[in-house]
């Protein structure tokens, strides 16, 4: 597995999973900010620019990420945190795994399937995947993600280091993810967040993730889109995770926001 790593060697250890189609970097603000306290890891999800596996599912990356934590922590880590894609993958871990870390937090985490939108990536992707690597279009794609700028020539870097197929799978893996059974056996403690500008299914998603955890709570972050707020606002999302595992209670969502 390939990953960004920061912080304390001996320090307790937390990783983050990217969302899909971005990289390591994607959390590389909230680490630094992290990394006087903990050893931060940050893998290089299946199937992404740098990464050394295809995309195949979200179990399989889920499964070989647990085999990673077995060899190296022992089987238990601190936390697990996940945006979008990543989160998916989180949620599939703590299905399989009900003790491997003591905390996590899900962001964006569409769990609702969509046959239809699956129906249209495949055709989609391939119609529009050569124009990936001009600048002009990678920029519109840019900007629709409300990504923070100084990020674009990285997010253009490793767009154009995704291959077709990795994409249409990624892509189609994520429109299909449902919940499993066994999520409601995790004993972590669980952090759920979604932005008020994100979609209904994403907001349904997050519900139902929260109905499933019983040791969960859920957050919707005013004025946020989908994975603003690790992404754009690490401050705030570093916050979040020292609340979470020092397990004190944020008083409003707006203190959280930059």
């Amino acid at each position: 597995m390939i990953y960004e790593e920061f912080g304390k060697q001996n320090g307790k250890v937390i990783i983050l999973l990217h969302g899909g189609g971005l990289s390591w970097w994607n959390y590389r603000e909230a680490a630094e900010l992290l990394q006087n306290d903990f050893r931060i890891i940050i893998p290089i999800l299946d199937g992404h620019a740098k990464s050394d596996h295809d995309f195949t599912t979200i179990e399989e990356n889920a499964a070989r990420i647990i085999d990673f934590i077995d060899e190296n922590f022992a089987g238990k880590i601190l936390m697990i945190g996940g945006l979008s894609l990543g989160a998916q993958i989180l949620l599939e871990i703590l299905s399989l795994r009900k003790n491997i870390c003591q905390y996590a937090i899900v962001e964006s985490a569409l769990v609702i399937p969509s046959k239809l939108t699956h129906s249209f990536i495949k055709p989609a992707i391939s119609s529009c995947y050569s124009l990936i690597r001009h600048r002009w279009f990678s920029k519109l794609q840019f900007q629709a993600l409300h990504i923070q700028k100084t990020l674009f020539d990285e997010y253009y870097r490793d767009s154009c280091g995704i291959t077709k197929d990795n994409l249409i799978a990624f892509l189609r893996a994520n429109s299909l993810y449902q919940l499993k059974e066994n999520l409601s056996n995790c004993n972590a403690i669980v952090s759920i967040y979604v932005g008020s500008k994100e979609n209904h299914a994403m907001h349904k998603s997050a519900k139902q993730i929260h109905e499933k955890l019983n040791r969960s709570s859920l957050t919707v972050l005013p004025q946020l889109h989908h994975g603003e707020f690790s992404i754009n606002h690490a401050n705030a999302y570093v916050k979040a995770i020292y609340a979470l595992i020092n397990q004190k209670q944020i008083l409003s969502d707006l203190h959280l926001i930059d």
